[in-house]
């Protein structure tokens, strides 16, 4: 087995780090500055100007688009999780300064596979120009979202429109004012078999009936593009705007979610390499009881056990991008589902080891430590929670025996 990454890989790579470094980085202080303020002015969800510039100089660097094979860089999924997982060091800057943030990555793959050539005029080409962003309305607060089955916003036939009625939760992007259109996905027919019923649909922000309720919070945190609670009253839209052909809902569903948990996860793991780098700096920088921190045998413990993790998810989550590329998503469904489940939990408990090695600090503004936390508990619930990917991988696991 070779475990190289290949020559174009490595070259991306390397740019994309010197990038990091001279640019991303140093920036960091700046953008969260600029968030004070915009809060304070009364714009929670307002970008802070230092991204457009950087998002300018990612461009003239062609670090731009990386997720999508076929627009001008051909990386592989798997090529391109190694440079996911450079970006999850700074996440809440990086992958949109390369317009390679969620949900806009998953939305214009969506587009991309799905879409008319009016759809992809209209609203993927804003998307890769980093013009426009974009919401995922699947999620609803009156339901167990995790089974997709469920969901009760209705989209129903009405001569040349479909008329959609319904509520969304955790509509991540929708509260950011560049965002002009969303994907929903709701029942056209109720009547069909379980995984037939759902269609989705493209809802400009600003048809009459669409309403942006509220921002969600994760752990009181907001969100810069926010989370929003998204309410659809006799919202019409033309039947032109049907992503993909009716009761192919739940098929674009998977289609869109597999690709994106590879990186959630690489950049999961890119959070969790920093957190152990902030572990060991400040450990050797703090003395206790006679000696520095990091000599302390629990420290080391946490240290040793980080890097054990941290390769052994690294490897599994390349493994299911590799599956991707040869064989299909289809192919890698039990190992997509796995690094869901492996990737936050072995993440969150090296952040939360960097909190606890930093103290009280830990858990202030002082370091990216405690946003990272909420973030890295809130990847056990989004696309789906640990506990339905694991009654998956055990199906799976089991099927064979049964046949």
């Amino acid at each position: 087995m070779d475990f190289n990454l290949s020559a174009k890989t490595s070259e991306y790579a390397a740019k994309l780090q010197a990038f990091m470094d001279a640019e991303i980085f140093p920036a960091e202080a700046l953008y969260h500055q600029q968030r004070e303020a915009l809060i304070a002015a009364g714009k929670p969800h307002g970008l802070p100007p230092v991204v457009e510039e950087l998002k300018i100089k990612a461009r003239k660097l062609g670090l731009w688009n990386l997720f999508l094979p076929h627009y001008g860089h051909e990386l592989t999924v798997t090529d391109y999780a190694t440079l996911a997982e450079i970006t999850g060091w700074s996440p809440e800057i990086a992958p949109e300064v390369i317009n390679c943030s969620a949900p806009d990555t998953g939305n214009m793959e969506l587009l991309d596979m799905f879409g008319t050539d009016d759809q992809k005029k209209r609203w993927l080409e804003p998307l890769l120009e980093g013009r426009i962003r974009s919401g995922f309305g699947m999620t609803e607060p009156d339901v167990a979202s995790s089974d997709a089955r469920n969901i009760k916003t209705e989209i129903s036939r009405d001569g040349d429109f479909y008329v959609v009625n319904g509520t969304k939760c955790w509509t991540t992007g929708a509260m950011d004012e560049r965002c002009e259109v969303l994907i929903v996905m709701g029942k056209t027919n109720p009547d069909a078999d379980a995984l037939h019923q759902q269609s989705m649909i493209l809802v400009p922000v600003n048809t009459p009936g669409v309403k942006v309720v509220r921002n969600l919070t994760v752990f009181g945190y907001t969100d810069q593009h926010g989370h929003a609670e998204v309410s659809f009253t006799d919202v019409r839209v033309p039947v032109t705007n049907l992503l993909g052909a009716e009761g192919e809902g739940f098929a674009l569903a998977q289609a869109r979610l597999g690709p994106g948990r590879i990186h959630h996860c690489m950049r999961a793991i890119g959070m969790a390499e920093r957190a152990l780098s902030l572990m060991i700096k400040r450990t050797i920088s703090r003395e206790t009881f006679g000696k520095a921190l990091v000599q302390q045998g629990v420290i080391q413990d946490w240290i040793a056990q980080a890097r054990i993790d941290i390769e052994q998810a690294r490897l599994l989550v390349l493994k299911a991008a590799w599956m991707i590329d040869t064989a299909g998503a289809k192919a890698a469904r039990k190992e997509i589902a796995a690094i869901k489940v492996a990737v936050p939990k072995m993440a969150e408990r090296i952040v939360d080891h960097a909190i606890q090695s930093y103290g009280g600090a830990g858990v202030s503004q002082d370091t990216p430590l405690a946003g990272m936390y909420a973030g890295i508990r809130t990847l056990r619930i989004v696309d789906g929670p640990d506990e339905v990917h694991i009654r998956d991988i055990a199906r799976l696991e089991i099927k064979p025996y049964l046949t």
